[in-house]
């Protein structure tokens, strides 16, 4: 049904210091296994985070293999079908350039202004040079964030051929990651679990071993060079083709920037072009590490077993940061002030997600669903704050009551 004007708009759920109130936590946590789900490399998956994006959202059982329906859709089930529906008529209604040509442009914008810093390196005056690197750091992120993120998400075309060229392209070559493995631990897991225990509830960005200040400022300086060690790492999990694949184009990728520092920037020394190299590329490294913890850890956490369906799991474990000029370019706004609508449609664009997220907003506030939002300083100082109990112990299980 549409949404009416003047309709009360109120939040289910006080925040407190951007974490939702008034779920009272169970003690104990399990560690639950990902039953009937193989690694990237085989062919079998329950968890297809991608088919939920536009459809009703049924649970396990509701549709026989004819397609009717087994019994009537629960409450939790219908609020989620009738969001997807409301969304459907905006995506439907817009145009191409709406759902795909604004990102496909920001990423063809980039790769247009690479000439422009590789040469602003060769001046041995300090403002061009710091030019260049500004560039080079914020169009390596554009490409290798924004259009990682959106190709895993096959957000850039709606043609599959050329959304796995995209994937390899802009997860491979500019990345230093493996498709299969991205896809996977990405849109499998961590969409699919959002926030479960053990599966998606962003363990892989905790590093208890460092204290707050290390991980907060010092850390997120080595992930130009933890990547692609972690994506070696990985290709165990892959197909040997795969992972031939992601060797070439991995190495094809450092050698075009390295060859373009030494030859067009005019660096003089491998060394000096190897530091420049790891300059631009973690240019931004800080506010990505930043973003990825910010936006999970420190909402509700769930177990397997008792996990909250569809929409509350994503209105509950997922918060929205507000709009910023550069990470809005850099890392689009599914990843900051629209990750929540992100993970509700995540095949959806960028710009997709901008449009409907005053649907989103309102249709959650008005069936009293939380809709998280807080401040980049307020999570940062958060963190800061509580470093060890949001990210060195385990954090509580919540239960929720009455929703499932």
């Amino acid at each position: 049904m549409p949404l009416e004007d003047g309709d009360p708009l109120s939040p289910g759920g006080r925040q407190v210091n951007g974490e939702v109130s008034g779920v009272p936590p169970l003690p104990g946590m399990g560690e639950p296994s990902l039953r009937g789900t193989t690694a990237p490399g085989g062919s079998r998956t329950d968890v297809m985070a991608e088919g939920w994006e536009l459809g009703p959202a049924l649970g396990d059982g509701d549709v026989t293999p004819g397609g009717a329906p087994q019994r009537a859709q629960q409450p939790e089930e219908a609020l989620m079908t009738e969001l997807s529906e409301l969304v459907q008529k905006v995506v439907k209604s817009s145009s191409w350039w709406e759902r795909h040509g604004t990102d496909i442009s920001i990423l063809a914008c980039s790769f247009l202004l690479l000439p422009a810093g590789f040469l602003c390196l060769r001046s041995a005056q300090a403002i061009p040079f710091l030019a260049g690197v500004l560039t080079l750091g914020v169009v390596h992120h554009t490409l290798t964030v924004k259009g990682s993120h959106l190709a895993s998400h096959n957000a850039l075309t709606e043609s599959k051929s050329w959304s796995k060229v995209w994937a390899i392209f802009f997860i491979e070559l500019c990345s230093a990651f493996t498709v299969e493995q991205a896809t996977y631990n990405h849109v499998k897991i961590h969409h699919g679990y959002t926030n479960v225990i053990g599966l998606g509830d962003s363990s892989t960005w905790k590093l208890p071993f460092l204290n707050r200040y290390v991980y907060m400022f010092i850390a997120p300086l080595a992930v130009p060079i933890l990547t692609p060690l972690v994506a070696l790492d990985l290709l165990r999990n892959v197909e040997w083709k795969a992972a031939l694949r992601t060797l070439c184009c991995m190495f094809l990728g450092f050698y075009c920037h390295y060859w373009l520092l030494l030859h067009v920037s005019g660096f003089q020394s491998p060394w000096s072009a190897l530091l420049c190299m790891l300059v631009t590329r973690s240019l931004l490294a800080h506010p990505y590490i930043h973003v990825n913890i910010f936006q999970h850890i420190g909402l509700p956490m769930f177990a397997a077993d008792r996990k909250p369906k569809r929409i509350h799991l994503m209105s509950l474990g997922v918060l929205n940061l507000p709009r910023n000029p550069l990470l809005d370019w850099s890392f689009g706004h599914s990843l900051i002030s629209c990750h929540v609508e992100h993970h509700l449609f995540p095949s959806l664009s960028d710009n997709m997600c901008l449009k409907i997220k005053p649907i989103v907003s309102q249709y959650l506030k008005q069936k009293k669903l939380p809709y998280n939002e807080d401040t980049y300083s307020s999570r940062f100082w958060l963190f800061l704050q509580r470093y060890e109990e949001l990210m060195v112990h385990a954090p509580p299980i919540t239960e929720l009551v009455g929703i499932q």
